[in-house]
C-alpha cells in the first residue's frame, strides 16, 4: 500500500523526492570529511582569531562553531618551494626528512581512505605529481598540478572515471571560484552512502595577488597597518635574501609598498573567504552537513613586510604558524594553544574515519585536544629551512640556529611574540640557549635530520642588500608589471 497523509495517497513524484531526501539523510557508516586548505595564508589573517583589519565572516563562523588550533606549524621544508614538502607531510604525517616530495613508495592520506571505502575527490592544486594523485583519487575536477599560476589562466585538468586525466585546459574564471565550484557541484552531486574525502586546495592567497576589483578596492581605500615587526631590511644573512620571493619588492622595504601589498592579500583572503562560505552552504543544502568533519587550514605562512622579508622561507612565527579549525558532529567550541603541526592531520583524519594510522608517524592525532582528554601531544617543536635554518620551541621560548653563519637567536615569546630582541647572547640565558641547542639536536636525530648546527668556515653575516631591485618573473601578470616595475 503507497504511503499517505491522514489517508491521502501520496503523488508519484512526491514518494520519489521523499525517497531521495531519505537516502541522502541517512548518516554514511563513517563520517564525510572535507579538507580545505588554503596556500600562504598566516596565522593571523582571521578576524575571529584577533584581526580587526581584515574581513573574513565565513572563517569566523567556522571558528566560532568549531574548535581552533591557535598554535599550529607547518614543520618546514627542503626548498624555497615549501608548499611542496608541507604538502607532503601533511598526506603522510611523516617530517620531510622521511618522505620524498613526489610521495613515491608511502602510503598518502586519500590512498588510504580510498581503500577503507571512501569516494575520494580533488579539486586545486596538487603539487606532489601526477602518480600520488591518481593513486589517492577516484574523482577530480579542475586539478591543477604545479605550483603557482595567475589566477586568471589557471591549467587544469580533470579525472575520468576510468582513472585518467583528461580535458586539459585553462580556465579563465578565477582560481578560488573555480576550485569552489568543482567542490560545490561533487557535494551537490554526491548521493552514495559511501562517505566522502574531499579536498579543496585553493591557490590563494599565493601571489600573483591579484583579487578581483571588489575585494581589493576596501583596502586600498583603507590600507592596513604595517604588521609590528615590520623593517626595512632584515638584520643579517639568513641565506636566503635573494630567494624569488624577495624579490617581490626592493630593498629596503619601503612602508607604502608593504601596505599596497598587504592590501592586495587581504583582498585575496577576502575573496577566499567567500568561497569557502559557498561551499559550507552547500554542504548544508546537500543534507551532508550533520554527517561531515570540516577542516580548514593553509600550507605554511608568509612575511609580508614583518622582519624586512616578503616570503615563507624563515622560521619567524609569520611564516610557519598556519591556521587550523576543525568543526565536526557534536564537537564543542573551543581552542587551544597546544604546539600542534599540519602533519597531525593525518593521523587526525584518520582517526575521525575509525581507521588505525601507520605506525612510526611524526604527526599525532588532535581529537583527543578538543575531546578535553589531553591538553597536548608534544612539549616541544622542531622547524627547519633546507640547510639554512633549524630552530626548537616549548611552551614560551624559541631558539633558531643559522648553521651558515654560526649565529643563533632566542626569543621569549610570552613578553615577545613578535620576536624583535634576541636574547641570545645574554649572560644569563646561557643555560637556556645550551638546553635548546641540545633539544634541537635531539630532535635532529629523532627525525633523521644530518645537518650540522655549525660550520668551520661560516658565511659572513651581514649582507647589503640595499639597491637590489625587483624584478619581474614569469608569473606576474601584466597590470603588477605596470604597477612595480
Amino acid at each position: 500500500m503507497a504511503p499517505s497523509i491522514r489517508g491521502r495517497a501520496l503523488p508519484v513524484l512526491t514518494l520519489l523526492a521523499l525517497a531521495a531526501a531519505g537516502c541522502r539523510s541517512r548518516a554514511p557508516e563513517r563520517p564525510n570529511i572535507l579538507l580545505l586548505l588554503a596556500d600562504d595564508q598566516r596565522a593571523d589573517t582571521i578576524g575571529a582569531w584577533g584581526n580587526p583589519y581584515i574581513r573574513t565572516p565565513n572563517l569566523d563562523r567556522l571558528a566560532e562553531r568549531g574548535f581552533s588550533f591557535r598554535v599550529a606549524y607547518n614543520l618546514g621544508s627542503n626548498a624555497g618551494a615549501v608548499c611542496i614538502p608541507s604538502r607532503a607531510m601533511l598526506h603522510t604525517g611523516l617530517a620531510y626528512f622521511r618522505v620524498p616530495n613526489n610521495l613515491e613508495g608511502v602510503k598518502i592520506l586519500p590512498e588510504l581512505l580510498r581503500e577503507a571505502g571512501y569516494v575520494t575527490f580533488a579539486t586545486g592544486k596538487w603539487h606532489n605529481g601526477r602518480p600520488s594523485f591518481l593513486r589517492g583519487f577516484a574523482r577530480g575536477r579542475a586539478v591543477f598540478f604545479g605550483g603557482m599560476s595567475d589566477h586568471t589562466k589557471v591549467p587544469v585538468e580533470d579525472l575520468s572515471e576510468d582513472g585518467r586525466l583528461v580535458n586539459a585546459r585553462t580556465s579563465e574564471k578565477f582560481s578560488s571560484e573555480l576550485f569552489a565550484d568543482a567542490a560545490i557541484e561533487f557535494l551537490r552531486h554526491h548521493r552514495s552512502r559511501q562517505p566522502f574525502f574531499a579536498y579543496v586546495a585553493f591557490t590563494a592567497p599565493h601571489d600573483p595577488r591579484q583579487p578581483p576589483e571588489a575585494y581589493l578596492r576596501p583596502y586600498y581605500e583603507r590600507r592596513p597597518p604595517l604588521p609590528a615587526n615590520f623593517l626595512p631590511h632584515h638584520p643579517f644573512n639568513n641565506g636566503h635574501l635573494g630567494g624569488r620571493d624577495e624579490n617581490l619588492a626592493a630593498w629596503p622595504r619601503t612602508p607604502e609598498v608593504i601596505r599596497d601589498q598587504l592590501a592586495e592579500y587581504y583582498g585575496m583572503i577576502t575573496h577566499l573567504d567567500e568561497q569557502v562560505g559557498r561551499i559550507l552552504r552547500a554542504l548544508d543544502e546537500s543534507g551532508h552537513a550533520a554527517h561531515t568533519w570540516v577542516i580548514y587550514a593553509a600550507d605554511n605562512g608568509l612575511a609580508l613586510g614583518s622582519h624586512g622579508l616578503l616570503g615563507k622561507q624563515n622560521l619567524y612565527e609569520h611564516s610557519q604558524r598556519v591556521p587550523l579549525m576543525v568543526a565536526g558532529p557534536g564537537m564543542a567550541r573551543g581552542s587551544s594553544e597546544a604546539l600542534v603541526y599540519l602533519l597531525d592531520l593525518f593521523p587526525t583524519i584518520l582517526g575521525l574515519a575509525g581507521l588505525e594510522p601507520p605506525g612510526d608517524l611524526d604527526g599525532a592525532d588532535l581529537a583527543p585536544i578538543w575531546r578535553g582528554d589531553e591538553e597536548r601531544v608534544r612539549d616541544s617543536l622542531f622547524l627547519s629551512f633546507t640547510n639554512l635554518m633549524r630552530a626548537v620551541r616549548d611552551e614560551r621560548y624559541k631558539l633558531i640556529r643559522y648553521p651558515q653563519i654560526n649565529y643563533t637567536q632566542l626569543f621569549d615569546l610570552a613578553q615577545d611574540s613578535h620576536e624583535l630582541r634576541n636574547l641570545a647572547a645574554e649572560a644569563e640565558q646561557a643555560e637556556r640557549v645550551e638546553r635548546m641547542m641540545s633539544l634541537l639536536a635531539d630532535w635532529q636525530r629523532r627525525l633523521g635530520d644530518t645537518q650540522p648546527l655549525a660550520v668551520d668556515k661560516p658565511q659572513p653575516e651581514k649582507i647589503d642588500m640595499t639597491g637590489a631591485e625587483r624584478k619581474p618573473d614569469q608569473w606576474q601578470p601584466d597590470w603588477i608589471v605596470k604597477k612595480y616595475f
